[in-house]
């Protein structure tokens, strides 16, 4: 179509494994086509121009939280951004800051939710309870089932952490995906983990006491999780912890 717009995508590459490779931009021209995303126009990228290019992606929908990047300063899902947002047509790429760099776009997230994960014990603790599957298990009311499923609804993206500027300065903050972890153990009736026993995860700099309350994980969150909130309940429960 003659009316197709001409874009341009500037994409920071790099191989940390690679001793001959420096960070560098390349910039990459195509037209834009009705209702691109950021994700289908990688792919062509990809397949057309250049099939070294490294970016992650899974669902494309969403979901998987895979394609998270920097673009134009500001962390997002690749797949859920429209081109047509940029109306200069000109997109400049890097990798999310805080993880671990694999290739070009492409970073480690799940290296470090998985030790996110082992520090804040992202299991519900029952002290032993002996569960005997022969009874019906107890009932718990829908408000609060619901409220525990709205912060299941994370899909550690990483978003919010590559975000946050206390994430960046302190490289063991356990971040919003931390926190939103513990506060949804911290309100389930079948964890039996006490506020002091929260404390002594989470109760420091690194923990909950380190946000600086900014609000950018919450601003950036594809999800809409209530992650502020839940962070100050998190802090006035802990803080009264002696």
């Amino acid at each position: 179509m003659s009316d197709q717009r001409d874009i341009t995508i500037s994409v920071l590459k790099y191989n940390p494994r690679d001793s001959d490779s420096n960070p560098e931009f390349v910039d990459y021209h195509l037209k834009e086509t009705p209702g691109m995303t950021l994700f289908i126009a990688l792919s062509q990228i990809r397949q057309e121009m250049d099939p070294d290019l490294a970016f992650d992606f899974v669902c494309r929908a969403g979901i998987c939280g895979s394609c998270g990047m920097v673009v134009n300063g500001k962390p997002i899902l690749a797949c859920r951004t429209l081109i047509a947002n940029y109306p200069d047509g000109i997109l400049q790429l890097m990798p999310m800051p805080a993880f671990e760099l694999i290739k070009d776009l492409s970073v480690n997230t799940g290296k470090w939710m998985d030790a996110m994960s082992t520090r804040v014990e992202s299991w519900i603790v029952d002290n032993g309870t002996e569960i005997d599957i022969t009874k019906i298990e107890e009932r718990m009311e829908p408000k609060l089932a619901e409220e525990i499923f709205e912060l299941d609804r994370c899909i550690e993206c990483g978003i919010c952490v590559a975000s946050c500027a206390t994430a960046l300065m302190r490289p063991d903050f356990v971040g919003a995906v931390g926190l939103n972890r513990v506060a949804r153990f911290q309100i389930d009736p079948r964890d039996k983990r006490s506020d002091e026993d929260f404390y002594e995860l989470i109760g420091d700099d690194d923990g909950i006491f380190g946000c600086m309350s900014l609000l950018a994980c919450e601003d950036h969150c594809p999800k809409n999780l209530p992650l502020q909130s839940k962070i100050a309940y998190l802090r006035r429960k802990l803080v009264s912890v002696k």
